[in-house]
């Protein structure tokens, strides 16, 4: 079995341009003469690798609390992809998910620089995928991604964002990206794992 993280170190993570970079605080160093090392911080829900909820653009979409874990943990597909992910990309990837395992093209992830297109978007949706991951901090173009998020959400289905795939070949996994529990949160950040038997 081999198990590869593909989180990002929060404190060293790429943050979207404008949101708040995490800050760490010390508050008690054994060194300095302290009991114990005890240490605070302060992150936006959506900062290194994290999930996004349907309540990120939709008043009324659900929460971080109000999802299942079936969206975040189970088989998984690795596609690899550079570029504009076009409707006929995003065809291609879920057939291949759909062949290489049923269960698996329920989550798809995303390996390269891939940017997904409103019409890609609108493939994934009609899907009904449970959650789809890329290794950039956002869907869609960083300058104006709300419309393929508006399109992805509504299906509803998860967002995992922020992922790091260098190491990970094209296939099947397993995946647990179980988030933070942060209530009502419109994200939360998750330590990401993809298992290979």
């Amino acid at each position: 079995m081999k198990i590869y993280d593909i989180s990002q170190e929060i404190f060293g993570c790429e943050v979207y341009p404008g949101d708040p970079a995490p800050e760490k605080e010390e508050l008690l160093k054994i060194s300095d003469g302290a009991v114990c090392n005890l240490t605070a911080f302060h992150m936006c829900a959506h900062n290194g690798t994290h999930v996004d909820a349907p309540y990120h653009f939709y008043e009324n979409g659900k929460t971080i609390s109000e999802l299942d874990l079936e969206c975040f943990i189970g088989m998984a597909y690795v596609a690899e992809h550079d570029g504009v992910v076009t409707a006929q990309d995003a065809r291609s990837i879920l057939e291949r998910a759909a062949q290489a395992d049923e269960q698996a093209a329920k989550r798809i992830l995303i390996k390269g620089k891939a940017v997904v297109s409103v019409e890609a978007a609108q493939i994934f949706a009609e899907a009904k995928l449970l959650l789809i991951g890329n290794e950039s901090q956002t869907f869609g173009t960083e300058d104006a991604p709300m419309e393929v998020h508006l399109k992805l959400l509504s299906a509803p289905m998860v967002l995992l964002e922020g992922i790091r795939l260098g190491e990970v070949s094209e296939g099947v996994y397993f995946l647990n990206t179980a988030p933070i529990h942060l209530g009502n949160g419109d994200g939360a950040p998750c330590r990401a794992v993809l298992i290979k038997k």
